[in-house]
């Protein structure tokens, strides 16, 4: 049934609505840079969104997600019609609609055409009940990111994909599909006209979408979205740079939670430590002290679901305690906080028939129903048929809860990881929920029950923890999942095209929204890693905002970083970045916080005007907005090919600083230690070496390397790390701006009611042609040192580093919240020879 004409438009208290022969369609001016299309074939248009926290209209969870949801009003856009067109306008965006065929087009402000629908098959409804959205694309120059977790490269450009999650252990890293998540939202741009459009689409049912893989002769090349239920809810979303579609999205969906410092640490564990037939606590331990023993850092450790088996018969029980294996689970965490290192117990939602709170769980009614809605349903479970907990029901919910503080939280643990989470279990799509008590199935509601589990995961920890943080880790979820938890990659393949092709994954899931996502260093699935691949992938693994290794080898051994003691010293070295980089990573995660603008980031994300880096797929990166990374992928590489975009020049951090133009393609000698690393021109970037456990140790030295090519500015953010003060204006966010020349003038201007403890500052500042005149610090001139082992010395002073061509300096940290720094390149007359003016 195909949407083919307009019939008639009325006003509505918040947008239009309009009557098409089939079908209708809402449109809703949300903002000047988001509207939104609804086209409804049974014309209900009921509004219960769990993935929306900005509204313009009532929606039945608004009293479930009230102090999450914010309701603005929509902007009142007058129509033109102008016979077979009507036209609505705000300040950003044209959009048209075309009465026969049905369908839209939408123009930014400078007349530029920016989306189509395909005219003609715009809107269909099929007989089995599946709708679809149709657009045009150009073949060639179109380009679509984000998706949510997909496998593969970067562009989906000929990709078919499924929205349909599952628990998808082993799978291919470059092919496979469907994968845990489920996040309908993507990004287009054009490479010639280089202008970004966000399409999200508010629907939770399984879907597909096809972009440009699909042909028919008949038609325009085309993409199609493709939902098995529902309605066609498109929220347009404008740039025109990518960084803003993001920012909008997240406006929308919710901005992501702010990690905690313990949160982006390393993260052990293995399914192996939790398995032993007793005492896997003393096993535990015995792992922690080896990480301090060889100096390989941690934060925080995985418990595997073997900690919940029964003693008799070793099948996984939710919120059990496996007595044998921890004889006093409480001791158990005491010690470990002790150490340092926060417990994260392992949580799945499927309940077996002895579970030992079964009657707990059937008193609260808290299981999801078979179709007939009476009787609970089963389904498939590890260790055999299960039921499972219904998270859109309160007393579900509750239940789950109470639980989770009692046995989990209340333990000495303020972080929830919430495994399995996809519901793949529930194989019948017509099994029932109750939705706030609204009632509806799974093939609506199956992808929720992951967001709910963070949900209430939020809840608890507030009861129990009233001022803490929360930090949850989900392997599932659907759009808005960010505001609640880190999410990571699932069961992953151990291979090498699953280190490289993780790295689009993490990118892909960073332009969806959901900037704090990892992947299992080393490879969950499969045989241990090799040598090489182990060192490789720790190598990459530092940049992730979930820093973890995790695995279930199939070889009886267990992925360990000390596992080849020949690879030990490479492995101490990228820990050792890891922990270096976190002052830098930090502050990203901040700003991501803010905008939703992932660390890990694509070169186009940085570099829009750059079409090559549409096209890269050398599956490099940026890391915040000052470093590119081209981590070694190849087995056996001698050599990496980078390209280095155009717009600025770059400096090799690993080679003395060496200077390349950008808009090249070149290729560098590599060797197992490698992690080629390159500084933007006109960039900071910043570090420490005190911090080597995230969540106690504090900065006292900050070391900054700053290339003053061109005029740029950064932030470096710090706070407590783990409270909510910082909700409160307890944080430093220091804004730092560089002014370029001849005379570098480095200015800091410090906000918040934190006190850093920074002591003392370092900075490196590149500068390749010649050394400096003169340094000062708040107009204070500091000794110039001519031989290197005499500033080594000093407590203050600068020097000229001709290896690296860099002026360094080094002061005490000034008290003032505001300070600046000159670095003068000026040309000194050193004979007296300068002419008479």
């Amino acid at each position: 049934m195909l949407l083919r004409r307009f019939e008639s438009i009325e006003k509505t208290d918040n947008g239009y609505l309009v009557k098409g022969d089939s079908a209708f369609a809402k449109i809703i001016f949300l903002t000047d840079d988001i509207i939104r299309i609804r086209v409804s074939f049974d014309g209900k248009f009921r509004e219960s969104s769990y993935a929306l926290v900005t509204t313009a209209w009532d929606d039945d969870l608004d009293e479930l997600l009230k102090d999450e949801r914010k309701r603005i009003n929509a902007l009142d856009v007058p129509c033109e019609d102008k016979g077979n067109e009507i036209v609505f306008s705000t300040s950003s965006l044209t959009l048209v609609l075309n009465k026969a065929p049905f369908h839209f087009r939408l123009y930014d402000s400078s007349g530029d055409l920016i989306y189509s629908d395909l005219p003609e098959r715009a809107f269909d409804k099929d007989q089995l009940g599946r709708l679809s959205h149709y657009s045009r694309v150009d073949r060639e120059k179109d380009h679509f990111y984000g998706f949510g977790e997909k496998t593969g490269h970067l562009d989906k450009k000929g990709r078919h994909m499924r929205m349909s999650p599952k628990d998808a252990i082993g799978h291919d890293p470059e092919t496979g599909d469907p994968m845990y998540k489920h996040i309908p939202f993507y990004i287009r741009i054009n490479e010639d006209q280089q202008k970004a459009l966000g399409l999200f689409y508010n629907n939770s049912y399984d879907a597909v979408f096809d972009m440009c893989s699909e042909i028919s002769g008949y038609w325009e090349r085309y993409s199609f979205y493709q939902t098995d239920g529902g309605d066609i809810d498109l929220f347009l979303i404008n740039g025109p740079s990518m960084k803003s579609v993001i920012d909008r999205y997240t406006f929308l969906t919710g901005r992501p939670a702010m990690p905690t410092k313990q949160a982006i640490g390393f993260t052990d564990s293995t399914m192996y430590y939790a398995e032993l037939d007793k005492d896997c606590d003393k096993e535990i331990y015995k792992v922690i002290e080896k990480h301090f023993k060889e100096n390989i850092y941690i934060d925080n450790f995985w418990l595997a679901s073997g900690y919940s088996s029964g003693e008799k018969d070793n099948l996984r029980y939710v919120f059990n305690w496996n007595k044998k294996r921890f004889p006093d689970p409480k001791a158990f965490f005491d010690k470990m906080n002790e150490m340092g290192i926060n417990v994260i117990p392992n949580l799945k939602p499927g309940i077996l028939k002895h579970h030992p709170y079964i009657k707990d769980f059937e008193k609260a009614d808290a299981f999801i129903k078979a179709p007939d809605g009476k009787s609970d349903y089963y389904g498939r479970w590890w260790g055999g048929t299960g039921r499972f907990v219904d998270f859109t029901s309160p007393s579900g919910r509750n239940c789950w809860k109470e639980l989770l503080k009692k046995n989990i939280l209340e333990m000495g643990t303020k972080t929830v990881w919430n495994d399995n989470c996809e519901m793949d279990g529930v194989e019948d799509r017509e099994a029932r929920c109750s939705k706030e008590g609204m009632g509806s199935d799974m093939a609506e509601l199956k992808i929720i029950h992951s967001n709910m589990m963070a949900y209430l995961a939020k809840e608890a920890i507030a009861e129990v923890y009233p001022n803490e943080r929360p930090y949850i880790i989900n392997r599932a979820g659907y759009a808005g999942i960010q505001r609640y938890a880190q999410v990571w990659g699932g069961d992953n393949l151990t291979d090498w095209r699953t280190v490289k092709f993780n790295i689009a994954t993490i990118m892909g899931m960073g332009l969806s929204g959901c900037p704090d996502m990892g992947c299992d260093i080393g490879g969950f699935a499969g045989p241990a890693p090799g040598p090489e691949l182990l060192v490789r992938w720790i190598q990459n693994g530092i940049f992730q905002p979930r820093f973890c290794m995790n695995s279930a080898n199939n070889d009886n051994t267990v992925t360990q970083p000390w596992m080849y003691e020949e690879m030990l010293p490479y492995v101490k070295a990228a820990f050792a970045q890891r922990y270096r980089m976190i002052p830098y990573l930090y502050s990203q995660m901040y700003q991501a916080y803010l905008t939703g603008v992932p660390a890990m980031r694509p070169l186009f994300l940085e570099f829009p005007e750059d079409r090559n880096c549409y096209n890269d797929k050398l599956l490099t990166f940026m890391f915040g907005p000052a470093l590119l990374v081209a981590n070694v992928v190849e087995e056996g590489a001698e050599t990496r090919r980078i390209y280095l975009p155009a717009g600025t020049c770059w400096y090799d951090m690993n080679d003395n600083m060496r200077r390349y133009d950008g808009g090249q393609t070149i290729e560098i000698p590599v060797d197992i230690s490698s992690i080629p690393m390159f500084l933007r021109g006109g960039s900071v970037y910043f570090t420490s070496e005190d911090i080597h456990h995230a969540s106690t140790d504090r900065i006292h030295t900050l070391d900054f390397i700053i290339s003053a090519d061109s005029d740029t500015s950064a932030v470096f953010y710090d706070d407590d790390g783990h409270t909510k003060d910082f909700e409160k204006g307890v944080f430093a966010r220091t804004g730092i701006t560089v002014k370029a020349g001849e005379r570098k003038v480095i200015s800091f201007h410090r906000e918040g009611s934190f006190i850093p403890e920074v002591e003392k500052l370092t900075m490196k500042v590149v500068s390749p042609d010649k050394g400096a005149y003169w340094v000062s610090v708040n107009d204070r001139r500091l000794p110039q040192y001519i031989i290197r082992e005499a500033y080594d010395e000093a407590d203050e002073g600068w020097f000229y580093n001709l290896s690296e061509r860099t002026i360094m300096l080094k002061t005490a940290m000034p008290e003032e919240c505001d300070f600046t720094i000159v670095v003068s390149t000026e040309k000194f007359d050193l004979i007296g020879m300068a002419e008479d003016e």
